[in-house]
């Protein structure tokens, strides 16, 4: 979340980052904040005095009882616990405000990054980079007009997998309900062999593996910002009060949770595959043929935490990592650097990584790479120590996929489709066995 130091020194910073992300009532919620802020102050000061009194008149009683004066001594005892009484209202009263301060600030997103540009919907964001064409400072997914021609891409994914029998739609229906594919044979040595890339290239980037597990508690959830924001998203098992998660993201981040780093050792950084669960309510239509929106898939997520003055460098760097996968998949690819209107809660920049399906005549998202500043770090109580001040600091966290798995599935098995089979990316053939499935 925010912190109460970027609010109260930079107010009208924080209040037009926040218009910018279209967050109704901005400038409401900064002014709530700001006074919920000074009530506490001022009920932390009162207590403060009122403990001093208390300590001062207490010290006296047993003055007054030396020197024999007893009726002064009773009259010091009602004063003392009239004075604790009234700090203990001061204390409740600081207490409810910090709870209230609290909620309030866990409802107020992140705010943008400068770079990030001005729009309300996915339409307005900017397409930076693309491997079919040069991108200029004007082009938007709204005007965009370079999508790639394949001829043989006659066929959608879900009818090529029931074809080469690689996936089976209706026994995940069978066995969980919509959006549980079944991954059968080659196809399921097809995801396989992705894992595997992936993991393998994170690895060769100097990323260390880790395999978390894939239910979490809810201050897990909180530390990354998915609760409450995003709680009608995650599987809840209520008996046990734990969430299925949807990223890695949310165990690899929590792994700092409530931990000073020592800044030597910065910037950390982790990989994990994991299943992911989302219940995605509320999607229908198109959208959800086949693999475009499943409620359980597979993903490779890349974690950082980092010192501030470094942490756009690591951005630059995890996105030189996502886009050397799709480089190397021979995917057609457009990078996203998306508008404030259509960023995240939990983002301070971000950006989308979108392939291209030639038989659906659609992009579809397969990665995005985020920085999220100190807006996590604050909620997990991610630190580091400075090594010259020897002063704690809030950390930098980042993430991004790397990949998701099956838009890419989708993307490979439309855009390789040949009159033989579908051919497979050289760059997996050795982890697939094969280069074509027939």
């Amino acid at each position: 979340m925010l912190t109460l130091k970027q609010i109260s020194e930079e107010t009208g910073r924080v209040i037009a980052g926040l218009e910018k992300k279209h967050f109704t009532g901005a400038k409401e919620a900064i002014d709530n904040v700001l006074a919920i802020d000074k009530k506490r102050r001022e009920a932390q000061q009162k207590m403060d005095n009122l403990l001093s009194e208390q300590k001062k008149a207490a010290g006296n009683i047993g003055k007054l009882m030396k020197e024999g004066k007893k009726e002064e001594a009773e009259k010091a005892k009602t004063a003392v616990a009239a004075l604790k009484e009234e700090s203990k209202n001061m204390q409740e009263a600081m207490e409810n405000a910090e709870k209230e301060l609290n909620a309030l600030l866990c409802t107020i997103p992140n705010i943008p990054y400068d770079e990030v540009p001005e729009g309300a919907s996915a339409e307005d964001n900017r397409v930076v980079k693309s491997n079919l064409k040069e991108c200029t400072p004007d082009d938007t997914v709204g005007n965009w007009d370079a999508n790639p021609v394949v001829e043989t891409a006659k066929l959608p994914h879900w009818e090529l997998a029931k074809k080469y029998n690689l996936i089976d739609f209706d026994l995940g229906v069978k066995i969980t309900g919509a959006g549980f594919p079944v991954y059968v044979g080659l196809g399921a040595r097809l995801q396989r062999a992705l894992i595997n890339f992936f993991l393998d290239e994170a690895r060769a980037s100097g990323y260390t593996e880790i395999m978390p597990p894939t239910v979490v508690n809810a201050a897990s959830g909180y530390g990354t910002g998915q609760l409450p924001d995003k709680e009608g998203q995650m599987y809840h098992c209520e008996l046990d009060d734990l969430y299925l998660i949807p990223t890695a993201e949310v165990p690899v981040t929590n792994i700092y949770r409530d931990v000073i780093i020592d800044e030597k050792d910065l910037p950390i950084k982790n990989c994990a595959y994991t299943q992911c669960f989302r219940r995605e309510a509320g999607s229908y239509g198109k959208d959800v043929r086949g693999l475009n929106r499943l409620h359980e898939f597979s993903k490779i997520e890349i974690v950082r935490i980092d010192k501030p003055e470094h942490s756009k460098e690591s951005h630059k760097e995890m996105l030189a990592h996502v886009e050397g996968l799709l480089q190397k998949l021979e995917l057609p690819y457009r990078i996203l650097l998306l508008c404030g209107g259509d960023q995240s809660f939990t983002s301070s920049i971000c950006y989308d990584f979108e392939v291209y399906s030639e038989a659906q005549k659609r992009w579809l998202e397969v990665s995005s790479v985020s920085n999220f500043d100190t807006y996590q770090a604050n909620r997990l109580k991610c630190r580091f120590r400075n090594s010259e001040t020897k002063k704690t600091e809030l950390c930098h966290t980042l993430n991004g996929s790397a990949l998701a798995l099956p838009r890419i599935v989708a993307s490979i098995l439309e855009n390789n489709q040949t009159e033989e089979g579908i051919r497979i990316p050289k760059v997996l053939v050795p982890y697939m066995g094969c280069e074509i499935i027939k």
